[in-house]
């Protein structure tokens, strides 16, 4: 399995060679508007792909990615072996540096020694998750590495910084939509938030460009139904795949509960 190069809420990377099984034999461009940690664009890797998010400093760090690899990583290395050296003042006053100047650097930087790597803001865009105190961060050597990759992989698509409407504005017939919007029951724990009612007429425009499109949705865990009524004639097919377990237990047994992501195709 690939090697994340950010990481970042709602990660595909565990799901991307079931989501690779479903994809179109052929196709023109690919679009991703939802990008996070990009693991579907590196999974498929197209030749010419369109990819956006809400979040401006996430879209500066894949432009950095692309185009400023070596300097990228060796922002990483300054700030963790500042980190190694002050210990985990530097942590927060980097983190405060990003909450005042959303550099892309900075994000790197904390998505790879918080708390588990799990990406979290407050209500304000904020940066508000801790340090991992018990762990170091990825080393920069192997950091680097990853980022020399990942560069490598992603010369052929764009990133801009814009909802998912905007990005996919040109999207026509015979190109390919991956949809990975914010879960309908998981608000507050994502970066931004859609509106269910503009995202289903979203859909229907896709439909009507005849562009093919892929949505990972809510789905099951254990017994619990999450799956969202979307309109039947937006999709052709509904699929259940597994996303692994949940860290919710039940609350007799202490067992972890199957987890299975809902997958929507137009074709």
């Amino acid at each position: 399995m690939f090697q994340p190069v950010i990481k970042w809420s709602g990660s595909k990377r565990s799901q991307a060679n079931t989501i690779l099984s479903y994809l179109p034999q052929e196709f023109n461009c690919y679009y991703e508007p939802f990008l996070g940690g990009g693991s579907m664009l590196y999974a498929i890797n197209p030749s010419k792909a369109i990819c956006g998010d809400v979040c401006e400093s996430l879209i500066d760090l894949w432009n950095k990615i692309k185009a400023e690899p070596n300097e990228l990583a060796q922002s990483y290395r300054t700030r963790w072996e500042r980190l190694q050296e002050e210990g985990y003042l530097a942590y927060y006053s980097i983190r405060d540096d990003y909450n005042l100047s959303k550099k892309a650097e900075d994000l790197l930087f904390l998505s790879r020694t918080c708390v588990n790597g799990l990406i979290r803001f407050n209500a304000d865009g904020e940066f508000n998750n801790s340090l991992h105190h018990t762990r170091s961060g990825i080393h920069p050597d192997k950091l680097e590495k990853i980022i020399k990759d990942w560069s490598t992989r992603i010369q052929n698509s764009t990133f801009i910084s814009a909802d998912y409407e905007y990005t996919t504005q040109t999207v026509k017939e015979g190109d390919l939509v991956y949809l990975d919007p914010p879960y309908f029951h998981t608000k507050g724990r994502y970066y931004g938030t859609i509106d269910y009612d503009r995202f289903l007429n979203y859909l229907d425009f896709l439909n009507k460009r005849g562009a093919k499109y892929i949505l990972s949705f809510d789905g099951k865990r254990g017994d619990d139904d999450f799956t969202v009524a979307i309109p039947k004639d937006l999709y052709k097919r509904h699929e259940f795949i597994p996303s692994g377990k949940s860290s919710f237990k039940k609350v007799m047994d202490k067992e972890y509960l199957e987890v299975y992501e809902s997958l929507y195709l137009n074709w």
